[in-house]
């Protein structure tokens, strides 16, 4: 197991709340992934604006695939490794804004991410979330938390 798979594992039943990034206080799914690169780098949360539910949405601004597009490489979407940052359009063409972590890569693939009226949670990679993933990503080795 990874280390950033092993910290996101330790953010499972963090409540969802709007904006957050405090494991075991409150999350959204990009304040997991604040939080957990946060402890892996041992750097402090990468900032962000303040942002809303439908952010990005009446634009089809891809605003959240460019940001990860400036920290991380993308890679093909069926290159799986556990530790992979994922990101998901949940609605065919709709702007893609929910982000998790891959956990399982193979035939029992898994992943962890924090969504509304849930806790962070651990879901099967199931054939539903596969249709909707956008875009993979792996960690660099040398990463900035430049804006």
């Amino acid at each position: 197991m990874t280390q950033i798979v092993s910290i996101a594992r330790s953010w499972i039943g963090t409540p969802y709340v709007h904006q957050a990034a405090t494991r075991g206080a409150g999350c959204d799914c990009l304040g997991l992934l604040r939080g957990v690169w946060a402890e892996v780098t041992q750097e402090p949360l990468i900032p962000v604006p303040a942002y809303t539910a439908d952010w990005s949405e009446p634009q089809g601004d891809e605003r959240l695939w460019r940001g990860l597009s400036k920290r991380l490489m993308r890679k093909p979407l069926v290159d799986a490794a556990a530790g992979d940052i994922l990101l998901f359009r949940m609605r065919h063409g709709a702007v893609a804004k929910h982000v998790g972590l891959q956990a399982n890569a193979g035939p029992h693939a898994t992943f962890i991410h924090a969504y509304q009226g849930h806790v962070v949670v651990e879901n099967a990679f199931s054939a539903p979330w596969q249709r909707r993933l956008a875009a993979r990503f792996s960690a660099p080795e040398h990463h900035s938390n430049e804006v």
